[in-house]
């Protein structure tokens, strides 16, 4: 604990729910989501978590730690925001591994993952250019790639796919992570449309849906 006991994070909010994308989807898991992200998606859904002095909650590690406690749950995930824009990330993470937790992290992809501990799953949002903020993703970060990672794709649109496929076949994604996920705007691209993109170029990747955006309403907070 002492590792972090004298680090401040600024958090939108912890909650415990169903993991809504990804390989464990379906899974219980303990999000806590940090306050603070220097992109500005056209289609972000958590805006509320972007600015980083305005809004969210200054909280120590130890505050995190009793916090999590109350939930009954050894898998936990980092996001945002942007979670490594916090400056005892590193720490937080490590402690979480320490204690038997299976720990993953979601980011936006414009920040190195170079000193991500290697037993954390990292899941890395590339930007395809209906986001506006495709020119930030930071390409280093594919060779901190790791098999138990996971390579995601929110697309907007046909242009969106077929630049998607292309970095994928580009940078041999498929030899890097066993899991690559393809994502639709909630609410703008239907989702018959990805199916069949991907079922007619054979594409190895994973479609996803979010989730808890049926099990709750899509713009319902804390889930």
């Amino acid at each position: 604990m002492q590792e972090i006991s004298n680090k401040s994070f600024r958090v939108s909010e912890i909650f415990y729910s169903i993991q809504g994308e990804g390989s464990r989807a379906g899974l219980p898991c303990i999000f806590v989501r940090f306050q603070g992200c220097r992109l500005r998606c056209s289609w972000c859904d958590t805006p509320y978590a972007l600015e980083f002095d305005k809004d969210g909650e200054l909280m120590s590690g130890e505050d995190i730690v009793s916090k999590v406690r109350q939930y009954k749950c050894n898998f936990i995930e980092f996001t945002g925001g942007e979670p490594l824009e916090q400056a005892g990330i590193i720490e937080l993470m490590d402690y979480y591994i320490k204690n038997n937790y299976i720990v993953a992290i979601e980011t936006a992809g414009y920040i190195s993952v170079k000193d991500i501990p290697k037993e954390v799953i990292k899941i890395i949002d590339v930007k395809t250019p209906g986001s506006k903020m495709h020119k930030k993703n930071n390409l280093e970060n594919l060779a901190y790639l790791t098999k138990q990672d996971e390579i995601k794709f929110v697309v907007d649109s046909k242009e969106d796919y077929e630049w998607a496929k292309k970095f994928i076949l580009d940078n041999d994604l498929s030899s890097k992570v066993e899991n690559i996920l393809l994502s639709p705007v909630f609410g703008r691209l239907e989702y018959i449309d990805l199916a069949e993109w991907i079922l007619h170029d054979n594409l190895p990747v994973r479609m996803q849906i979010q989730l808890h955006k049926y099990i709750w309403s899509p713009n319902k907070r804390g889930v």
